[in-house]
């Protein structure tokens, strides 16, 4: 991503997850403008200007009648993102969905039949873009694993954990079987979006386990209640390939046939101890070659943070037509699709098969 022209946005919503790209239109103003907000009432939308300084709007013609964007965030409740999107593609208007597009099956297939053909949706998956992750990616599309066989990931859920497993694999929208379980145990969860309850009682919680049966590649997946917050529970991924492996940041492989070796992942975080050039993330580094290197380097901005800055600024320059699609919306009908298969196995306690979908062409 080399473009650093100002990406536009309008956003219908106004909840927590659009914070975070107002936030990033605060701390990054070169880079990021909101032209509004549309919220559902007027004491909302007061509270939206008087914390961001963002003007808001009752509907999106009217927030597409002050001023055209580049693209507009959907930012909402899962049961009315899809009449959120249609409408702006009805407009004509480049999106960019919040994560899932639509709640269920029925609900992906009915929104892509509506707006898969228009080429203006795109979602906002943006954990393949976390500085860690991207490296990792870098390094299995380079060969460095030979071919990747199977992904292990207990960090995040769902559909963001099955984004990750199926980019890390490369399979596209193969048909997939998917056998799940659920479990209970006490494990003491201090750690909300909320903040620190001060409570270190046990609680039961539920860890989901899932295998992901692509024909010849597999994923393993492992979620924990609350695991994004909990500090309890740490996060781990393991990369399987036919040349070797990677846990987290280490990557062992065969360079000749009798010569396993072994080589880190290495971030180059300023702001430690006695450097002085500010706390940021520059870099990620693997046997001395830069494999990452952060597009927003001297923003001092968190992993995450980084991750939706650049889905933005991707799919601003999509929109400007100035760059490719960054996650279009059959990659996350396709993410949600298995997610939802998953939740089926663990209730139903069989496994799920997914069938090739109507947006696999």
């Amino acid at each position: 991503m080399n473009s650093t022209a100002q990406t536009r946005f309008g956003m219908v919503g106004s909840g927590w997850r659009g914070e975070f790209f107002l936030r990033l239109a605060r701390l990054l103003p070169e880079r990021f403008r909101a032209t509004g907000v549309v919220t559902r009432t007027g004491d909302r939308g007061d509270a939206v200007t008087a914390e961001w300084g963002v003007r808001t709007f009752r509907t999106a013609a009217e927030l597409l009648a002050h001023e055209r964007p580049d693209l507009v965030i959907v930012s909402v409740p899962w049961a009315v993102t899809p009449d959120a999107i249609r409408e702006l593609v009805a407009a004509g208007v480049p999106v960019l969905a919040e994560t899932p597009p639509a709640p269920d099956v029925a609900g992906l297939r009915s929104l892509w039949s509506d707006v898969g053909g228009s080429g203006l949706v795109q979602v906002a998956e943006q954990y393949s873009l976390m500085p860690g992750h991207a490296a990792r990616l870098e390094l299995v599309r380079a060969g460095v694993l030979g071919e990747p066989t199977s992904v292990q990931i207990s960090s995040t859920h769902l559909y963001h954990a099955v984004a990750l497993i199926r980019g890390l694999l490369g399979v596209g929208h193969d048909a997939a079987e998917v056998s799940a379980r659920a479990f209970v145990s006490p494990l003491a969860n201090p750690l909300s979006p909320a903040g620190w309850s001060g409570d270190a009682t046990p609680q039961q919680l539920t860890t989901t386990l899932a295998t992901i049966d692509f024909g010849g590649r597999m994923g393993l997946y492992d979620f924990t209640d609350n695991q994004w917050w909990n500090p309890l529970r740490t996060r781990r991924l393991v990369v399987r390939g036919s040349l070797g492996e990677l846990v987290d940041d280490r990557v062992v492989r065969l360079v000749d046939p009798t010569t396993p070796v072994e080589s880190s992942l290495v971030r180059r975080q300023t702001g430690i101890d006695l450097n002085l050039e500010g706390l940021d993330l520059k870099h990620i580094s693997f046997d001395g070659d830069v494999v990452w290197r952060n597009p927003f380097a001297g923003s001092g901005l968190s992993d995450d943070d980084i991750a939706v800055a650049d889905i933005l600024a991707r799919a601003g320059a999509w929109a400007r037509e100035e760059g490719p699609a960054p996650y279009p919306l059959a990659e996350a009908c396709q993410d949600h699709l298995i997610s939802l298969a998953i939740e089926d196995s663990v209730r139903t306690g069989r496994p799920v098969f997914t069938a090739e979908e109507a947006w696999a062409g």
